[in-house]
Parts: C-alpha cells; sequence; structure tokens
C-alpha cells in the first residue's frame, strides 16, 4: 500500500509548492510521476518548471517531449500502466482533482489540492475516505506561513 499525502493549498498555488516537492523528491534520489488533469495543464505545467528559479533545475519530460524513461520527473495526464510509471517513478503527484486507479504501484503519493476551492476541498475529502478505504496510511499537510505542517 502506498504512504498517502494529503497537501492542501492555503497560501500557495500547485505551479509555486510544486517545484519545492519536486526538488526534495530528487535530492531524495527518487523519480517522481505528475498527473494532471488534462493535456493543456501539462503543457504549463512543463513551461512553470523550465522557468522556476528554486530550485534552478528540475529536469523533467512529458509525452510531447517524449524519452519517459530518461526523465527524472514525467508530467503527464495519463495515469500509469499496469508496469508502474513510464519513467520508472516510485513516488506520484496528483494535480488538478486528477486520479489515479494504481496507487498500489506507487511507494509515496502527494495529492495536492487547492483550499480556496471548496468543489476541489470536496473532492479531496472524498479521495481521503476512498485511500483510507482502500488500506493506505494517511496523512494530512496544511501550507502555512512556515511551510508544510502535519496536521493529521
Amino acid at each position: 500500500m502506498a504512504e498517502i499525502g494529503f497537501y492542501h493549498l492555503t497560501r500557495t498555488g500547485a505551479d509555486q509548492a510544486l517545484p519545492q516537492l519536486l526538488g526534495r523528491t530528487l535530492a531524495a534520489g527518487q523519480r517522481a510521476m505528475v498527473l494532471c488533469g488534462s493535456e493543456e495543464r501539462v503543457a504549463a505545467l512543463d513551461t512553470a518548471l523550465w522557468l522556476c528559479p528554486d530550485p534552478d533545475w528540475l529536469p523533467h519530460g512529458t509525452p510531447a517531449s517524449g524519452h519517459a524513461g530518461l526523465q527524472p520527473i514525467w508530467i503527464t495526464h495519463l495515469d500509469a500502466g499496469a508496469d508502474g510509471a513510464a519513467n520508472g517513478a516510485r513516488f506520484l503527484f496528483l494535480l488538478d482533482g486528477a486520479e489515479s486507479a494504481r496507487l498500489d504501484l506507487f511507494d509515496r503519493v502527494f495529492d495536492l489540492f487547492d483550499g480556496a476551492d471548496e468543489t476541489a476541498v470536496q473532492a479531496a475529502r472524498r479521495r481521503w475516505v476512498a485511500a483510507r478505504d482502500g488500506g493506505h496510511a494517511l496523512a494530512y499537510w496544511q501550507q502555512t506561513a512556515r511551510g508544510w505542517e502535519k496536521k493529521a
């Protein structure tokens, strides 16, 4: 079962919070798959990561650029297949309410959701219940002025 962290964004959007989390993932020697809600979001995030000042280098790829196996960060709108992420990632980041039917293929899952959007909060609560009922280990993190604080 995966360890799933729900990340309640209250101070920034995902485009600002995600680079720090991805930087920590790479520093830990891990690969990441970022599952977005649409192809357009994949393209926008691709651009945002190339322009990100901190960390200043987040090597990544998308289905448009190809070569998934070479990418430490793979950004896609397509769920993992039966063999896992196309780049072999064991860490999964969920954005825009995206859901994966293959949570069991990952060691850690980061579900980022917008705290200013009541629909997104309700959807995250539904995903929490489903993950809990699926036997996954859960944690709830809230973004504060000091950074991420674990609340549950």
